[in-house]
Formats: structure tokens, sequence, C-alpha cells
């Protein structure tokens, strides 16, 4: 594979959120030549709006993501379920990267999905959200890729995913996906 860039967009704002740690974990598993970077900065982006969305007025924090998703090979969002269904920060950045319709950074761009939660129903919601959110932004989702995590504050309460060999196991699965999935892209 040759060097491919993951841009991974994290739906938790909090610094220590599960969400954050898996992705964290989903970074450390990257294959030589594949890199993860976790976006910093979806909770400075302003809510969509097609007013400021112009020449000239289009927020720094804004422009910011979308250039980082227009460098990314790929996109992995990993997300939480707030109210049964995607996070306001996470769908707003889906917005913003969307724009212009039909020519956004996300267009044509490869994209997996990884869900996480306390319930038992492992943010099939929010997951299910975010992959119809990214489907119509044009990212082409992929789906073999996606990976959800339930109980998670059970899991996960007294250690970080990257010592948990099943959870390990399984990122890494989703990573090489896309990661391959991204490359074939970038070789077609």
């Amino acid at each position: 594979m040759s060097q491919t860039r993951i841009l991974v967009l994290v739906g938790s704002l909090r610094a220590a959120s599960i969400n954050r740690r898996l992705a964290e974990a989903a970074a450390k598993t990257a294959p030589e030549g594949v890199e993860l970077a976790i976006y910093e900065g979806l909770g400075e982006i302003p809510f969509y709006n097609e007013d400021i969305d112009a020449e000239g007025k289009v927020p720094a924090a804004a422009q910011a993501l979308r250039d980082a998703v227009a460098a990314a090979d790929a996109v992995l969002l990993v997300t939480p379920e707030y109210n049964g269904t995607l996070p306001a920060v996470l769908k707003n950045g889906i917005d913003w990267a969307s724009r212009p319709y039909g020519a956004g950074a996300l267009k044509d761009l490869p994209a997996a999905v990884i869900s996480a939660s306390i319930s038992p129903n492992a943010a099939k919601w929010s997951h299910d959200d975010a992959v119809k959110a990214l489907g119509v932004a044009g990212a082409k989702v992929v789906e073999e890729a996606s990976l959800n995590f339930g109980v998670i504050g059970q899991r996960f309460a007294e250690t970080h995913p990257v010592d948990d060999a099943e959870a390990l196991t399984q990122l890494a699965a989703t990573v090489h996906l896309l990661a391959e999935t991204a490359d074939a892209r970038a070789n077609a």
C-alpha cells in the first residue's frame, strides 16, 4: 500500500470519552504506510449556515475542516449516540465537508463508521444516521468496515481500548479495509 491518510472525526468532544479512546486505539492499529489523524476542532465550527458559506465569509474553522477532509484519502467517523442519533457536532462537520453540494470534500471519499455507546444497542441508530448522512453527502461508505461497540461503560471502565485485544483486532480490521479501499481508489 502507498502512503494513505485517514482523517478521524470523533463525535464526542469530551477529552476522556471512550469514543476518543477508540479513535486513539484505531490509530495505533494502522499498518505501515497508513496514517490516522484525529481531527481536533470540530467543536469550534459554527453550525452550518448557507449565509456564511460564501466566498470570503467561510469561518476559518469550517475551512480548516474542509481542507483536512480534502487532503485525506479516507475518513473514519467514531460516534457515540446522543438521544438515539448522531451528535450535532459530527453532523455539522459532515454538513460543512459536503458543501458545495455535489463537489464538497467528501465527494467520492471512502468512509467508515465506528459507533459505541453504553447501551447494548451499540449506537446502531447513530451509526445508521452517520452512514445515511455520509452517503447523501457523496462519500463512499465502506459498510464492510463498520464496527459497533456496546456496553462500553462496563467494557472499557477500567481499561483503555488499546489494552483490549479483541477491540484492537476489530479496529485493525476496520482500518485495514478502509485503507485498502482508499488505496484502490487512488490507484484506479
